[in-house]
C-alpha cells in the first residue's frame, strides 16, 4: 500500500510541475523588457514607403547567396551636377533620399528621378548612372546587403563608360 501512495504523490508532484513551467514562462514573458518596448512601438507612427517585388527598372528582386553576409551602410552627399559614373551592383542595394534629387539612367534606357523622402530599390547587375539634376546637394542613405569579399560596386570599363554616356 505504501508504494501506491508514493506513486500517487509522485504523480501529483509531476502534474504540479507540468503546470508550473508554462505559468512560469508566461510570467517571465509578461515581465520582460520586450513588453515595455512593444508598448512604445505601438505608439510610434509607422509610414510604409514602398512594398514591391521589383526594382525601379522592373527587374524582379532576388537575393543572391555569394558567401558570408555583410551589410554596409553609407550616407552619400552629391553636389549639384555630379554623377556616380556608370556602375553596377552584384548585391542588393537599398537607399533613401534625405534631400535633393537624383536622376538615375540604366544602360537599357530606363530613367527615374528620385526626390527627398523616396526609397530607391536599386537595380541588380545592370549598368546605371546617377546624376544630381537638382540645384542643391543630393543626400541619400545607402544600404548594401552584400557579402564578405564581394564588391558592392563594379565600375564600368572606360570604353563602356563612353559608350553608355552617349545614349
Amino acid at each position: 500500500m505504501m508504494s501506491l501512495n508514493r506513486r500517487s504523490t509522485a504523480k501529483k508532484h509531476n502534474q504540479s510541475r507540468s503546470l508550473f513551467l508554462p505559468i512560469l514562462w508566461i510570467a517571465l514573458l509578461a515581465a520582460s523588457p520586450k513588453s515595455v518596448f512593444a508598448k512604445d512601438y505601438v505608439q510610434a507612427k509607422v509610414e510604409t514607403l514602398e512594398v514591391t517585388s521589383t526594382n525601379y527598372a522592373g527587374q524582379p528582386l532576388s537575393y543572391p547567396q555569394l558567401g558570408t553576409p555583410e551589410v554596409t551602410a553609407l550616407v552619400v552627399h552629391m553636389p549639384p551636377g555630379s554623377s556616380t559614373g556608370w556602375h553596377k551592383h552584384p548585391v542588393p542595394v537599398y537607399a533613401y533620399m534625405i534631400e535633393g534629387e537624383l536622376t538615375v539612367r540604366t544602360e537599357n534606357g530606363v530613367e527615374k528621378k528620385f526626390v527627398k523622402g523616396e526609397p530607391i530599390i536599386e537595380v541588380l547587375n545592370l549598368m546605371h548612372n546617377g546624376t544630381n539634376t537638382g540645384k542643391e546637394t543630393a543626400s541619400l542613405v545607402v544600404f548594401y546587403t552584400g557579402f564578405e569579399g564581394v564588391p558592392n560596386v563594379i565600375k564600368a570599363e572606360k570604353t563602356a563608360v563612353g559608350a553608355e554616356s552617349s545614349r
